[in-house]
C-alpha cells in the first residue's frame, strides 16, 4: 500500500547516516533537492574521514565523523547505509566508541533505525542492536531517488503499543521516503522479491538505456545525443504508463502499426528472449536477497 502523509516540519529533527556511500548520499540530495530537510540537519559517519569531507562538503554537510555512536547520540532517525557483511563490525564499533552503552541505550529507545540492507531482516537487526533497544524500520530504496524518482519498499518492526514519538518519528519517515518517489509499505515477506524488482531494477533498465543508445550510435547519430534520447525515450513511456494506467501491451500495440518499423524491431526482441530475460534478472537478484539475510 502506497503511504498517503501530509506535509510535515522536519526543522527540528537530526537524520544520521551510518555509512556515506552511494545511497546514503542518493536519499541525503534527494531530500536536501525537496527541501525537506536542510544540510545543517544531517550528520554522517563512516570509516575514512577524509573520504567523507570530499564527498559531502559539497552538499553542505559539515557533521561527519568516524564514530557510529556520534550518530546515534546526535540523530533521532538514523539511515543505517552499510553493506550487509560489515553489519557486525558496525556493531562492535558502537560497543567500542560509546562512552556508556546503557547511557546511548537510554536514549535510544525513543529512536528509529531505519536499515537499507537487502536481504537483513528486522529480526536480524533487532537482534544486533539489542543492546540499544532502538526501534527499526527495515526498507529497500533505490539510487533514482536522488532525483526525485525513486521507488522505496518499507516495513516497520514496531507496533501501534511503541512510546508515541517513535510513531511520530514514523510517520517523519514515511513523509521523507514519499518526498523522494513512489514509496510503498509492504509485508516484510514480500521484501526480497521485490528487492530483485525496484532494488536492482535501475541497473537492468540502465543496461536498456545504454543498448538503446548503442542502436542510435550504429545508426549513425552521436553518442551524446543518442544517449540522451534513448534516456527521455524510456522516460516517456515510463511516464506514459503510470499516468494513463494503461497496460504495457495496450501501449506497445498502439505504436505497432501493421507491418510497420516497429513490429519488426519487436521480433528482434521477441527473438533475443529480452522478457525472459528480465524475468530472470529480477528471479536471480531476489535469490541473492534472499541468500545474504
Amino acid at each position: 500500500m502506497s503511504a498517503s502523509t501530509g506535509a510535515r516540519d522536519l526543522s527540528k529533527l537530526n537524520v544520521g547516516f551510518i555509512g556515506g556511500g552511494n545511497m546514503a548520499y542518493a536519499i541525503a540530495a534527494g531530500l536536501f533537492r525537496t527541501g525537506v530537510l536542510q544540510p545543517n540537519q544531517v550528520i554522517v559517519s563512516a570509516t575514512n574521514l577524509n573520504n567523507l569531507r570530499v564527498r559531502w562538503n559539497p552538499l553542505g554537510v559539515t557533521r561527519v565523523t568516524t564514530s557510529n555512536a556520534q550518530v546515534l547520540q546526535e540523530a533521532e532517525i538514523v539511515f543505517l547505509c552499510v553493506k550487509p557483511h560489515v553489519l557486525p563490525a558496525c556493531k562492535e564499533s558502537i560497543l567500542v566508541e560509546a562512552e556508556s552503552i546503557q547511557h546511548l541505550a537510554s536514549h535510544c529507545h525513543e529512536k528509529v533505525m531505519v536499515s537499507i540492507l537487502a536481504g537483513v531482516t528486522l529480526a536480524r537487526l533487532k537482534d544486533t542492536f539489542s543492546f540499544l533497544n532502538i526501534q527499526h524500520v527495515r526498507t529497500m530504496p533505490n539510487t533514482p531517488m536522488q532525483v526525485g524518482a525513486g521507488c522505496t519498499i518499507y516495513s516497520a518492526g514496531f507496533g501501534k503499543h511503541c512510546p508515541g514519538i517513535v510513531l511520530s518519528y514514523y510517520e517523519d519517515i514515511k513523509f521523507m521516503l514519499n518526498q523522494l518517489g513512489l514509496a510503498y509499505e509492504v509485508n516484510e515477506a514480500q521484501m526480497d522479491g521485490i528487492t530483485g524488482l525496484t532494488g536492482c531494477g535501475p541497473a537492468f533498465v540502465y543496461e536498456i538505456i545504454e543498448a538503446l543508445a548503442d542502436g542510435g550510435v550504429k545508426q549513425g547519430i552521436a553518442r551524446d545525443m543518442a544517449l540522451k534520447m534513448a534516456a527521455q525515450t524510456v522516460m516517456g513511456a515510463a511516464k506514459t504508463v503510470l499516468e494513463t494506467g494503461k497496460h504495457p501491451a495496450v501501449l506497445k500495440d498502439e505504436v505497432c502499426s501493421p507491418g510497420g518499423a516497429t513490429i519488426h524491431g519487436v521480433h528482434e526482441l521477441e527473438k533475443g528472449a529480452m522478457r525472459a530475460t528480465l524475468m530472470n534478472a529480477v528471479e536471480k537478484s531476489a535469490a541473492r536477497a534472499k541468500e545474504l539475510s
